[in-house]
């Protein structure tokens, strides 16, 4: 039977097509590597069955390929539904190789929790075995002398694996310590007991448990650096003096603005007699006149009024300071 050229290209085609399709649903090498690593897998039922459930092979059958190396049973079902569901199946491997040869029991289903809730569990894992050191910032606080002291800690944590679900991270242990620090400095009687015992400061914040809720164990919290800042308690009563003082001399320029009102008052007051007493004064000679009109003012009466002027005038003249008279 001849095939002509083009019948020939044609069936060439469908051959390299169907080695093509079967290469990529088939992944050959990987299944090559799997048999003489000692991990049996089905090529219609597992690595077609991952193609056709668009997991890639790599992902489930090398960390399986691990996981048999180093004895640690491994269920290929669960490691592709933990695939499937957003997880890192290399990673949870690789801790469960980690915490295995740590000696630290860990569970497929506890790590894949692990890792699902976000959290590197293979880092949870080391810092299990290597504990890690949480540098806090610079933490200020009162003594009741009123002296600021202001210090530096350092926290060494381990991951606590039971509670890395649900449980609080890095940031809650800074803050817990730095709520400590403050609360042991602030019920210190002197700053310099604080200076003294610096030792006091850990011992006191470690009593309290400030790792409970949290992803971590504290082993340990060392003050790194300890300084004397401010004098708080000087600062406020110079603040409240200066406070003091501007209330006072508000109160006393109310007093001098009431008193000047006062004495312009007075002024105007003694303005106002004075002004009548000049009135009054007017209305003597017109008084005088209309005396002698009537006849009830005698000649002799009025030089008896003079006379009583003059001797006034110079009572006056004699009493009044400097020898000025007291009218003048």
């Amino acid at each position: 039977m001849e095939f002509s050229g083009a019948a020939l290209f044609f069936l060439v085609f469908i051959i390299i097509l169907v080695a093509l399709l079967f290469f990529y649903f088939v992944p050959i090498g990987l299944w090559v590597t799997a048999y003489f690593s000692g991990v049996r897998v089905r090529i219609f039922r597992d690595l077609i069955g991952m193609r056709l459930r668009k997991v890639p092979p790599q992902r489930i059958i090398r960390p399986k390929i691990a996981a048999t190396k180093a004895g640690i049973p491994m269920d290929i079902d669960k490691m592709e539904a933990h695939f499937l569901a957003g997880g890192n199946v290399q990673n949870v491997v690789n801790a469960l190789i980690s915490a295995d040869k740590a000696n630290i029991n860990l569970t497929f289903e506890r790590a894949t929790a692990i890792d699902l809730a976000g959290r590197d569990v293979l880092e949870a894992v080391k810092l299990s075995v290597n504990p890690k050191v949480i540098d806090t910032p610079m933490i200020a606080a009162v003594a009741m002398d009123g002296i600021q002291v202001k210090a530096t800690s350092r926290v060494t944590v381990r991951a606590n694996i039971d509670r890395l679900v649900g449980g609080a991270g890095e940031e809650t242990i800074v803050a817990r310590v730095g709520e400590g620090i403050v609360t042991t400095i602030g019920s210190a009687k002197s700053h310099k007991h604080v200076l003294e015992n610096p030792d006091q400061i850990s011992k006191t914040v470690l009593e309290k448990g400030l790792d409970s809720g949290t992803a971590f164990e504290i082993l340990s919290i060392d003050i790194a650096d300890v300084d004397v800042g401010v004098n708080i308690g000087a600062k406020l009563q110079t603040d409240q003096a200066e406070a003091d003082k501007r209330i006072a001399q508000a109160k006393a320029e109310e007093r001098r603005a009431l008193a000047v009102a006062v004495e312009q008052e007075m002024k105007a007051r003694t303005q106002e007699m004075r002004a009548k007493v000049v009135e009054a004064e007017a209305e003597i000679p017109r008084a005088i006149s209309e005396a002698f009109r009537q006849g009830n003012l005698g000649i002799m009466d009025y030089y008896n009024i003079r006379n009583i002027q003059a001797d006034t005038s110079m009572r006056n003249s004699i009493a009044g300071p400097n020898g000025k008279s007291t009218k003048e």
